[in-house]
């Protein structure tokens, strides 16, 4: 086999011990760590602030450093690094282990974060103390687990988004949008939400409110407690309550038509912004059968479904029903929402139904029939709304899919199921921006099947479990909706015949003429397009 062959391979070389550079850096990190463990066992630390800066520093530079090793003496182009042959990206005892850390921690932090050292009522102790001189100097509050887990998050995206970088330095587009969800992760998600805490007071209140947020991602944001705190910061409070409706039937459809859904879940979301940059040695683990893609689809339009009930059942119970104190009583409510939703599946249905497959309209109708006999439910017996209490509903979506799936599961085993777990099958906000992306955007991933060899990189690499080779075999062009644009198998071809492109909307799905060149007049087909 010549060297050009084995780099296009998916194993690639079997990897070399590591070097001197890594093994500092493995040292120095794992040094961090364990400054952060002997917190967690309260071993008591004289000068938190020290201590701190000292953890979170060596893990880190030892990140940062490991990277170094790694990529600097590289030329930059397609690096495969023998991912089939290490333990920990091959489903071995390594990533096993690392898999129930990860998930045990997530456990912790979810459901027993009195043993992280929380402490409602009086001091914190242990982990969270040691992050309190940190928090404080942010928001002026002790910490919490949230703090805590957001701080250890932004770390590990700035931390490996500096080793994609290297990694793909290649890639402009690669290159661009890892600063982007760095810059995000880092402003919008971690430190204004602290600074705007550090602005409450008795007679002003916001809401803790990470800005790129968007429902159903942030199923929260439209309870009665958070309304009431927006309404109550007057001007600024409701301001930010009209971004977040502007931001679901404004800001939303008009950034998918022109991008597509990597806007969001490539450039701008802190769940894609983790899985592309600490989980991409996990990316070619994702499922790539037909049966997982069935499964995807099934489930993750569920769990979208079930969010709408859930917020419209929110939202339900803190409206009443005088329409002479109020305009938007709960009947006028139901009512909307399902004049809403049976205009908005009609309008579908009639200008788009050739972009769904045959299993997709159905299930769309039978998601609408649902949600739309609840409503009828409601009307008709004067029950609790969706015979579940909204608490209920609520209290549950955080439990199943807030927590387990998006946490647990999502994130902690990424060195088991890849790094996009959460995103293919739980994330309403993906399933929303994907329909979109598939009805009405311009967005698609162009092939040039007669440059394809078939190596296979572009559908190993692929972390939604799409199959790129078979279209780019084909020639023909990758409209799908769980596609979020990270451009990692256009990265990883060897021949260039993948290209990300926003362009005109018609025939971008219908591309099979080409392939029946017997059929059609090609230069015809050229001069239209």
């Amino acid at each position: 086999m010549s060297s050009v062959q084995r780099d296009m391979s998916l194993t690639g070389q079997p990897p070399a011990a590591l070097n001197t550079i890594q093994k500092l850096a493995t040292a120095l990190g794992v040094g961090g760590l364990l400054l952060l463990v002997l917190a967690i066992f309260n071993v008591r630390l004289m000068n938190q602030s020290l201590w701190l800066t000292t953890a979170l520093t060596s893990i880190f530079v030892g990140i940062v450093l490991f990277s170094y090793g790694a990529y600097a003496d590289k030329q930059a182009g397609i690096k495969n690094d023998g991912v089939w042959f290490k333990s920990i990206s091959n489903r071995g005892f390594l990533a096993w282990v690392a898999g129930l850390a990860l998930t045990g921690f997530y456990i912790v932090l979810y459901f027993k974060a009195e043993l992280l050292g929380l402490n409602t009522e009086g001091e914190n102790s242990g982990l969270i103390a040691l992050f309190d001189p940190l928090s404080k100097i942010l928001s002026g509050n002790p910490a919490s687990q949230w703090f805590v887990y957001g701080t250890l998050y932004t770390i590990a995206i700035l931390g490996f988004g500096i080793k994609f970088l290297w990694k793909y330095r290649h890639n402009r587009y690669e290159r661009l949008r890892t600063l982007s969800v760095m810059f995000f992760q880092t402003a919008f998600a971690f430190l204004i939400p602290e600074f705007m805490a550090r602005l409450n007071s008795d007679d002003f209140n916001l809401p803790y409110y990470d800005l790129k947020n968007i429902w159903p991602l942030n199923y929260y944001n439209f309870e009665q407690y958070r309304v009431d705190g927006f309404i109550s910061s007057g001007s600024i409070g409701l301001a930010l309550l009209i971004f977040g409706i502007a931001s679901i039937f404004v800001i939303t459809p008009i950034l998918t038509y022109k991008y597509g859904k990597r806007w969001y879940c490539s450039w701008v979301c802190g769940c894609g912004g983790l899985a592309e940059t600490a989980g991409d040695p996990f990316r070619h683990l994702s499922d790539k059968s037909e049966f997982a893609w069935k499964v995807e689809r099934w489930v993750v339009h569920s769990v979208l479904v079930f969010v709408v009930v859930m917020t419209t059942a929110v939202v339900a119970t803190y409206l009443g029903y005088d329409s002479e104190k109020y305009w938007l009583t709960k009947d006028v409510f139901l009512i909307g929402v399902a004049v809403f939703l049976t205009a908005l599946f009609g309008l579908i249905w009639l200008f788009k139904k050739e972009e769904l497959k045959q299993d997709a309209r159905y299930g769309a109708v039978g998601y609408l029939v649902i949600v739309l006999a609840l409503i009828g439910i409601h009307f008709s017996s004067g029950s609790t709304l969706f015979l579940i209490p909204a608490e209920t509903l609520r209290t549950t979506y955080g439990f199943l899919i807030g927590s387990i799936f998006s946490g647990v599961i999502g994130t902690g085993f990424y060195p088991i199921f890849g790094n996009r777990v959460w995103c293919r099958f739980g994330c309403p906000m993906a399933a929303i921006l994907g329909l979109q992306q598939r009805l009405f955007s311009k967005f698609r991933i162009t092939t040039n099947g007669g440059q394809c060899i078939s190596c296979g990189n572009c559908s190993s690499y692929c972390e939604m479990g799409i199959d790129v080779r078979a279209y780019a075999q084909k020639g023909e062009n990758i409209v799908r909706a769980s596609c979020v644009g990270c451009g990692i198998c256009s990265a990883v071809c060897p021949r260039g015949v993948l290209k990300l492109e926003n362009a005109y909307t018609e025939k971008r799905i219908n591309s099979r003429e080409v392939l029946l060149g017997n059929d059609v007049d090609l230069m015809d087909y050229l001069n239209q397009n």
